[in-house]
């Protein structure tokens, strides 16, 4: 189970890398066409698709990989069984708004369907295919965030934030 969630968090940050690729590849599409007096429609709002996919779907990835900045301030300074119950709180909470941002960005892309709506940009696109990115990122979070819960509930806190080797960021 481990392995598969690993490559499922990976899978996500590739993909959030391949979109932050296409986000250059339009807006560069973009530049080069009022350079060369060509017209592509909607690179602006492909540019914005692609760089909301690449945030959504990086969530999962940089939790996983500690890339993400957390703040240990006050749990570096409270006995270690306020530090346990303060973790399991946080990851609670944590749990709960990944669960509510999930089931709105997947309602969102359902409505979106439903109602046929469509891109006010020039391009016209149906809302709900970039949306689906969205959606896939939080689901993808959601799942991460329910593992790290359940990584606490039975690890516990492994070290104080305190015993982190310091770093330059």
């Amino acid at each position: 189970m481990r392995a598969s969630l690993d490559r499922l968090y990976d899978a996500a940050g590739w993909l959030a890398a391949l979109c932050m690729v296409g986000t250059l590849v339009f807006v560069l599409l973009g530049i080069f066409g009022r350079l060369f007096d060509f017209h592509v429609r909607g690179t602006d709002a492909y540019a914005g698709y692609c760089m909301a996919a690449c945030g959504f779907l990086a969530l999962a990835y940089t939790l996983r990989r500690n890339e993400h900045i957390r703040v240990t301030l006050l749990l570096g300074h409270v006995p270690a069984a306020a530090r346990r119950a303060l973790e399991v709180w946080c990851h609670v909470i944590a749990v709960a708004l990944a669960a509510i941002l999930a089931f709105y960005s997947v309602r969102l892309v359902w409505q979106s369907r439903a109602f046929n709506d469509i891109s006010t940009a020039n391009d016209a696109t149906p809302l709900w295919i970039p949306q689906l990115a969205m959606a896939a990122g939080t689901v993808i979070l959601l799942i991460a965030v329910v593992d790290a819960f359940v990584a606490v509930l039975r690890d516990g806190v492994k070290a104080a934030p305190g015993d982190e080797p310091a770093r330059i960021e």
